[in-house]
């Protein structure tokens, strides 16, 4: 798939061109047919794996602006590899494009092409707004009038980077596409594998699981075995102006944070009223829209706490339990009611040996970003469909969210993971 707008300088005459191809299979992208590669006559693997000279190994780094991939993107230079960035113009929000802390806007493709220029490799802009809105802010609006908990940063890897951007990576020739997450590809005996970062902080393999194996044969993950201010350090090192920019901490196309404003503007009436209702039936008030709530939420309930028998304040504190999208409820109930011990999760991606099918195998579960990962066994059928049967039950499960599987013990390698479409209440909690 060929990206909707490509804007650019491409290089200036034939001794300039840093974005040849052989002649042998295509064109140069300067228009010159001049440049013949030469034949590798050594079968040595250069420091990416391939087996060719890295001034003869084309790498796309997919540039955001940040210091992780520009880190990225200087490091390969650096190694004499024929690199070109390449970054996603993926949304426009006006005022929001200079707001620091979001990814993708208008200052940081500024920002991208001044760490190209001063490294002296050709540097595009792709415009993917239309299908970013289809593929990752539709589907985020969506989920949230299912009742869902929605994960936009993994939605926009499995989509728009990792299949759409790869496939423009191919289509330039380029030997491996090449990206600042931290996360790392390991040669194992059956292929290319994905294992966590070294750094334990900034790890993020959940984001990663829908990574399929062709995906990972062609990718490379630079900074996986680093930490983040080594990261920094390369950048002083290189001269980058951007050595001290800020993380991104914002959902790029939501840079306030206030994702329920964003769902009720592209799906108007979307925050319908209803009844806030305790486990037992008791209405404890009204709510201004489930597209507001999230499961384990504690916080702005808005329902003043309950009374005992005697008229007492009942001090237990109420989380969100369960969300009805059809009645417009919101459930709530005591903390206990949140325990979940078992799991069910669709569109199952599998990256280990084998599939663990109806004997199960054990695993190390993450269901969410910010949690540890818990000890469980996993069952799948022939549907792509998974059981988790967690060895300790979890709180604050909730549907859209993903289950991320690791091998259990000291390994770090990362064996799948799927979308949580439903979950059992732990005998506990029934």
């Amino acid at each position: 798939m060929k990206p909707d707008r490509i804007t650019g300088t491409l290089c200036v005459g034939v001794s300039a061109c840093r974005v040849q191809v052989p002649c042998a299979t295509a064109t140069c992208l300067s228009g010159s047919n001049s440049y013949i590669a030469p034949i590798m006559t050594a079968r040595t693997l250069n420091s990416l794996g391939i087996a060719k000279a890295p001034k003869d190994t084309r790498v796309v780094v997919a540039m955001s602006g940040g210091v992780d991939s520009s880190v990225t993107a200087a490091l390969m230079a650096e190694q004499g590899y024929d690199v070109v960035g390449i970054t996603l113009q993926l949304y426009d929000h006006g005022a929001a494009l200079a707001k620091k802390g979001a990814c993708c806007a208008g200052l940081d493709i500024h920002d991208a092409r001044n760490v190209a220029d001063a490294l002296g490799f050709p540097h595009y802009v792709l415009d993917y707004e239309s299908r970013f809105r289809q593929e990752v802010i539709d589907d985020f609006a969506d989920s949230y009038l299912r009742g869902e908990t929605p994960i936009p940063c993994v939605r926009c890897n499995q989509t728009v980077k990792f299949r759409d951007l790869l496939a423009t990576a191919r289509e330039l020739q380029a030997d491996v596409l090449c990206t600042g997450h931290y996360v790392r590809r390991v040669e194992g005996e059956n292929g290319a594998e994905l294992h966590r970062a070294i750094d334990p902080q900034k790890d993020q393999s959940y984001f990663l699981f829908a990574t399929t194996r062709e995906q990972l044969d062609f990718l490379r993950f630079p900074l996986g075995g680093m930490e983040k201010e080594e990261t920094r350090e390369h950048a002083r090192r290189f001269g980058l102006a951007i050595a001290d920019k800020p993380d991104s901490q914002d959902i790029c196309f939501v840079p306030n944070g206030r994702y329920a404003e964003l769902v009720e503007k592209l799906r108007p009436g979307a925050a319908e009223p209803g009844e806030i209702v305790h486990l037992d039936g008791t209405v404890l008030g009204r709510h201004k829209g489930i597209i507001h709530y999230t499961i384990g939420q504690r916080k702005g309930l808005g329902i003043g706490g309950r009374r005992d028998e005697d008229g007492n304040p009942d001090t237990d504190a109420l989380y969100v339990v369960r969300l009805d999208p059809a009645a417009s409820k919101v459930v709530v109930g005591p903390r206990e009611a949140l325990g979940r011990e078992t799991v069910y999760v669709d569109q199952l991606n599998w990256l280990g040996d084998a599939l663990p099918g109806e004997a199960g195998i054990p695993i190390e579960v993450k269901l969410r970003s910010a949690t540890r990962p818990a000890s469980a066994r996993i069952y799948t059928d022939s549907e792509g469909r998974g059981r988790i049967l967690l060895d300790t039950p979890q709180h604050g499960i909730a549907r859209g969210q993903a289950a991320v599987f690791y091998t259990p013990g000291d390994s770090t390698r990362v064996l799948g993971g799927g979308w949580i479409t439903g979950t059992e209440e732990s005998a506990a909690a029934a």
